[in-house]
């Protein structure tokens, strides 16, 4: 593959990834967004904590595609934390993979509940007979 081609790959990944993340952790704000977040919440615990069983618990096949071709650009020593990448690779700034490992957890749980709740309680608005009774 050209240097031309693995630079592409390059900066579709820092731009999807990021916009994917972003979408997981800020989805379930807008009630047109709800179900399409629902689901990318779901297929990334999925790849964590499935996928995770046989690649390692967090594993992300975007992170992992995207460590191929830095490997290919000549980038290596890469973290752990595709977070504490993108933080560098973006800002500059440097975070610890502890930090990393927390901010991106912590983002993905409060997504995760976020998202279960406004898409419960909009299924129950729309379906009175699923209300409890008061």
């Amino acid at each position: 593959m050209s240097t031309v081609v693995l630079q592409f790959l390059d900066g579709f990944f820092v731009v999807f990834h990021t916009l994917w993340i972003l979408f997981v952790v800020t989805g379930w704000l807008w009630r047109r967004t709800r179900k399409l977040n629902l689901i990318a919440v779901l297929l990334t615990g999925g790849s964590w904590f499935i996928l995770g069983i046989w690649y390692g618990i967090g594993y992300c096949p975007l992170t992992d595609w995207h460590w191929r071709v830095l490997g290919r650009l000549g980038e290596f020593d890469l973290p752990p934390s595709y977070v504490q990448y993108l933080v560098h690779r973006l800002t500059g700034l440097e975070m610890t993979a502890m930090q990393a490992d927390i901010l991106t957890v912590g983002g993905f749980f409060l997504a995760l509940v976020a998202a279960l709740v406004v898409n419960i309680r909009d299924y129950r608005n729309r379906n009175p007979q699923h209300q409890s009774k008061e």
